[in-house]
């Protein structure tokens, strides 16, 4: 995985988690890797793998249970939930930036119409 600079990366490594999870590569209820495992997957601190863990547990992505490691959460809605939060993140990230550029609304409209 290459990692962008100007994001912090347990950030980035959290969001291929969700993406795993979106594209159906991890279902609810499948072991996460272990930190360690984790760190070694994406080359990583183990501390920034735990601070994965912890924001993804923070969002009601995945639970830790003791002694057994760590799971995606089984809620038939969270794949769902997620790509739709995705889909909210990047177009408010899309809309701000040709906002930005000087774009109305009518015509950012026009845009996308016309690119699908």
């Amino acid at each position: 995985m290459q990692f962008d600079s100007s994001i912090p990366i347990y950030l980035q490594v959290s969001e291929a988690i969700k993406q795993d999870i979106v594209a159906g590569r991890r279902l609810p209820g499948d072991k996460l890797p272990s930190g360690r495992e984790l760190a070694l997957l994406y080359q990583i601190n183990p501390n920034t793998a735990a601070r994965v863990y912890q924001v993804l547990e923070s969002e009601g992505v995945c639970i830790s249970r003791r002694g057994l490691g760590t799971f995606v959460r089984e809620d038939g809605d969270l794949a769902e939930r997620i790509r739709r939060e995705m889909a909210e993140e990047n177009i408010d990230r899309f809309v701000s930036s040709m906002r930005e550029m000087g774009f109305g609304k009518e015509e950012i409209l026009a845009m996308v119409k016309e690119a699908l």
